[in-house]
């Protein structure tokens, strides 16, 4: 993309802000959500929050990466519980489980300001399923970067040119509720587990292309075709070992990574 363009971009994305005025935005700890963050502060200052949820859905590295950033650029950071995990219909986990977590989140921080609310949902976004952006109607969330009709890439480009550091490359990391095989009751112990299992195979494999899915018939590692190519079944009999050695996992089985592949069962 041209620079002239991206400018182009960043211009129509500040002047959607100042026509919002007070603005709170939804802070997830993704490139999409900080960037957006970073561009608000930027262009409305004290006109803009940042409320980042914290949950066992949420990975602990989100949440430390969304205070960092914050406290080197100067947010006005917000860090509170949204209590979706009081909600029955978010554990039992349905097909649309994403619209009782964004009922929560979007519920409490329209409690805790008078703001517009505002998502970092891209326009890539809008080619999937979501229910979550069904909860986004219902309280007049705004999508600034729909708005602007900017996609996942050109947020990289933006993130890259705001100086944001490693948050340009982040590589996509949805909630850890989207591991479970939809229809399973989520519980909070069952994501400390995928959270340990997900960072221990980072340091032990140096990829971050991997999912902890569990399934109704056991636990599932999906690797990116490269890092899964590299295991061969002695290594893998290893890792097993170590994975339930140090993290006292039940024994697990491999796949290559497939997107949204815990996703089970039809939209309402």
């Amino acid at each position: 993309m041209s620079e002239v363009r991206q400018a182009d971009s960043l211009q129509r994305l500040r002047a959607i802000l100042r026509s919002i005025g007070q603005v709170a935005i939804a802070v997830s700890g993704g490139v999409d959500s900080l960037t957006l963050a970073a561009v608000a502060h930027d262009t409305l200052g004290v006109h803009a929050a940042m409320h980042h949820a914290v949950s066992p859905a949420v990975p602990a590295e989100a949440t430390e990466r969304t205070c960092r950033v914050a406290a080197a650029r100067g947010w006005a950071l917000d860090v509170f519980d949204a209590g979706e995990f009081a909600d029955p219909m978010y554990r039992a986990n349905p097909v649309n489980r994403c619209f009782f977590c964004k009922t929560n989140l979007y519920g409490a921080i329209a409690r805790r300001t008078a703001a517009q609310i505002a998502s970092g949902t891209n326009s890539d976004d809008l080619n999937e399923y979501r229910p979550g952006l069904d909860a986004a109607r219902v309280h007049r969330v705004r999508h600034p970067f729909v708005e602007a009709g900017i996609d996942k890439a050109e947020i990289r480009r933006l993130a890259a040119r705001l100086e944001l550091g490693s948050v340009a490359d982040l590589p996509a990391s949805p909630c850890l509720s989207s591991r479970i095989e939809t229809g399973l009751p989520i519980a909070p112990d069952m994501l400390a587990m995928v959270e340990r299992t997900e960072n221990f195979l980072r340091g032990a494999l140096s990829s971050n292309t991997l999912r902890c899915r569990v399934r109704a018939r056991g636990i599932v590692i999906e690797l990116d075709p490269e890092t899964l190519q590299r295991l061969d079944s002695d290594f893998q009999s290893r890792l097993r070992s170590r994975l339930v050695e140090e993290l006292g996992m039940p024994d697990v089985s491999f796949a290559p990574y497939r997107n949204g592949s815990a996703f089970v069962g039809n939209a309402p």
